[in-house]
């Protein structure tokens, strides 16, 4: 009997991206727009990524193929 592939979904492998190690990161919300009211510390806060964790990260690491 033929076994099937897991499908990737792809809004999940745009969004999130995986280290070497197997953590997964993701972008910060609210950096997208009214940026004039927050501090220019804050604003180059959300350009670094952040881990995913806890049931969170399971849930999306069945949805990328990767448990």
């Amino acid at each position: 009997m033929k076994k099937y592939k897991q499908k990737t979904r792809k809004s999940a492998s745009a969004r999130f991206k995986v280290t070497g190690t197997g953590k997964l990161m993701r972008r910060h919300q609210n950096s997208r727009h009214l940026r004039r009211k927050k501090s220019k510390k804050t604003i180059r806060r959300y350009r670094l990524l952040t881990e995913v964790t806890g049931r969170h990260a399971k849930k999306i690491k069945q949805m990328m193929g990767l448990a």
